[in-house]
This record gives C-alpha cells, structure tokens and sequence, in this order.
C-alpha cells in the first residue's frame, strides 16, 4: 500500500522543524481556582528567593562563615536558588493566565536544569553529612580533611554529577514520536510528564527514570543514614557531665531538618507520580508537584537560621548595624531598641 504523497511530503516537513509548542495547561479541574492557587505559590517563592539569596550573601560576604559547614550551605541555597526559579516563573505564568505555551527546547532545558539542580542539593547534603562526621567523630582530622578546595570540589562534582544524569533522559525524550499530544496537565515540565504525552515506546524513560532515582536519591539517602548512626554512636560515647550530647546534636538538627523537608516530599512525589498516576486524583499529584518546589525552598532559610547559632548572631549584628544606620539620620534622641 503506497502512502499519499501529500500526506508524506506533511510528515517530512513536521519531522523536520521539529516538535510544535507543549501548552501547559495547569491544574485541570480547578481553573477557576488558578488565581487563588497562585497566592501561596507566589508568597513561598518570593520567601525562598529572599531567604537564600540572603543566606547566600552572608556566607559569601561574612569571613565568620567560611567555614565549609557554612559553605556548603551556601551551596544548598544556590541549589534552592536554581531549583525554584527553574519551575516557579513559569508555573506562575499558567496560573495566571498569562502564557501556557513553552517550545520543546524550552521544556527540556527547564526540566534538564530543575532536575539536574535536585541531584546536586541532595550530593551537597550527602557531602554535609559528611562535614557533620568528621567534625564529630574525627574532630583533630576536620581542619586537614575538610578545605576550601574541598568544598570547590564538591560543588564541581555535585552540578557535574546532575548534569551527567539528566543528560540521556534529555535524549530519550528527544527521540519520541509526540503525534500531535501537546497539552500536558501540569505548570512546568517534568521528566515523566513529558514521556507521558508521547506515543513511542517509553519504557527505557521509565526504566531509567527508575535506575536514576535508586542510584542517587536511595543512595545518598543511605549514606546519609549510615553517617548519622556513626554520628549517634560517637555521641553517646561521649562524656555527659560536661553537656557534650546536646552540643554535638545541637549542631547536627539543622541538617536533618533540611534532609527530612527534601527527601520526604520528594520521595512521595516520585512515587505518587510513577505508581500512582490512576490511583487518585490527578490535581493533587500536580499541587503536590507545585508546594514540593516551594515549600522547602522556603523552610530551609529558617531551618538555617533558627538552628545554626552562628548565622543568627551574624543576622542580629546586621540588623543591629542596619539600626544604627538608621538611627544617625533621625536625631541625637534615637536609640536602637533594646534586645
């Protein structure tokens, strides 16, 4: 049977420019409710960009912290940094109203960028487990062992290590066919979100959606697990009159804090999404994916704050500065209040 030589010469020009536009159509079923769900999407987001570039200005700026614990969580606040304002931006243009319709090259940079960000935050948290490890349990090593360089490295190797895994899954969404499904019911591109519009095999996008996640997510989660059991061992041998338990904890709650806000989501998005696609509601699969890249990113500046004592005191001397500031431009009546 010969194929119609229009009909070819239609399929050999569609080949040829290459994927039309995907339009994301945003939370299907509660469109009249964009407006409203873009309030706390929006507010967390602008609490994530001020937190971490906060953060991440105080690191940089402040010689009290070059430390690499701090350093490296001045890279966990880049990471945020990327992470949210890779997705959000445009979420909040669909829930707005204002442009649904993102090209293929588009689409696959965000989702290549957010997810490749993802990877690096959770190398850099495996990398802060281990800071918290040698400065608990081989504390006359830490100075020798744990170097400017060696946070350098770590975030070389975190950004290379995300790149390297998001670069096939790039390229086994480039290979499928789309056949004319463009609409996807989400705010931003994600991986699987995209294999699932095509009409070509997906298996190898699963399979090795599935691999990646086991080799780093589960991974780095294990070895995080098993440096705090060192951790939690190291502490209880160590003497309790002189209150060495809750120093040595107090230093470490920070970071488990961090680790439960992004493995806990993260997991369960994962899970929701691969094995749970035609057990529940669609729209919450889609908030979820929505609060999951906000919500965190929000909480981790606090999380930061609250628990690490030496970001605080360097916080209450910039304000206490800022209040000096302020107070040589009103009178010699002025005084900053008292704490």
């Amino acid at each position: 049977m010969e194929l119609d030589p229009a009909l070819t010469a239609l399929n050999q020009t569609v080949l040829s420019s290459g994927p039309r536009p995907f339009v994301l159509l945003g939370v299907p079923g509660l469109e009249a409710l964009h407006a409203w769900l873009s309030v706390p999407v929006c507010l967390l987001y602008m609490a994530a960009l001020a937190g971490n570039a906060f953060l991440l200005g105080l690191v940089v700026a402040d010689k009290a912290l070059r430390s690499p614990m701090y350093q490296l969580l001045g890279l966990l606040a880049a990471a945020d940094l990327v992470l949210a304002t890779s997705t959000v931006p445009k979420a909040l243009a669909v829930l707005w109203g204002l442009s649904g319709e993102i090209s293929f090259g588009a689409c696959l940079a965000q989702l290549f960028v957010a997810h490749a960000a993802f990877i690096a935050e959770s190398s850099v948290l495996l990398a802060t487990a281990v800071d918290r490890y040698v400065a608990i349990c081989q504390p006359l090593c830490y100075a020798a062992m744990l170097t400017q360089h060696v946070v350098g490295t770590v975030a070389v190797a975190a950004v290379t290590r995300g790149a390297c895994v998001m670069a096939p899954s790039v390229a086994l969404l480039q290979r499928l066919p789309y056949c004319g499904r463009w609409a996807m019911p989400q705010t931003y591109c994600e991986h699987m979100g995209v294999a699932w519009l095509a009409c070509g095999d997906t298996r190898p996008n699963i399979w090795y959606g599935l691999a990646t996640t086991l080799l780093y997510l589960v991974l780095d989660l294990g070895l995080i697990g098993a440096s705090y059991a060192f951790i939690l061992s190291a502490v209880c041998r160590l003497p309790s009159h002189a209150g060495a338990h809750p120093k040595a904890l107090g230093t470490c709650v920070a970071h488990a804090s961090v680790i439960v806000l992004f493995y806990t989501p993260a997991l369960f998005s994962f899970l929701a999404h691969r094995f749970g696609r035609y057990t529940g509601p669609g729209h919450i699969h889609i908030l979820l994916a929505n609060l999951y890249v906000v919500v965190p990113r929000a909480l981790n500046p606090v999380v930061y704050r609250v628990q690490t004592r030496q970001i605080t005191q360097q916080l209450r001397h910039l304000l206490r500065l800022c209040w000096t500031g302020a107070g040589s431009n009103v009178g010699p009546e002025w005084s900053p209040p008292e704490e």
